[in-house]
């Protein structure tokens, strides 16, 4: 989850779509430059342990958009397949925002 964070926060579209699992991954992804990444904060995890196939990160993501301070709140899914661990899908939460790509 990290990772992907990092791979917004620096523009790094290629990152992000290695790391997306292929049943969801769209064709391309085109990333806002002026949407500048801030902070993530962890909320919560459940599975993704060192025998799991699937787990969730619940986190918040911070960032400045035209001048506002926002935050995308999201309950993410991965599996782990080949031994990566690859973004699948988000489960909804209250108030979810999305990213401006």
């Amino acid at each position: 989850m990290r990772s992907r964070f990092s791979a917004f926060a620096v523009l790094d579209a290629d990152y992000l779509l290695a790391t997306w699992h292929p049943s969801t991954r769209p064709g391309t992804l085109d990333l806002d430059p002026e949407q500048r990444w801030t902070r993530l904060d962890i909320l919560g995890t459940s599975g993704g342990g060192l025998l799991d196939t699937t787990g969730t990160v619940e986190f918040r993501a911070h960032y400045v958009l035209d001048g506002h301070r926002e935050s995308l709140h999201e309950n993410s899914r991965f599996v782990r397949e080949d031994g990566n661990w690859l973004y699948l899908d988000a489960i909804a939460t209250p108030r979810q925002g999305l990213p401006r790509v």
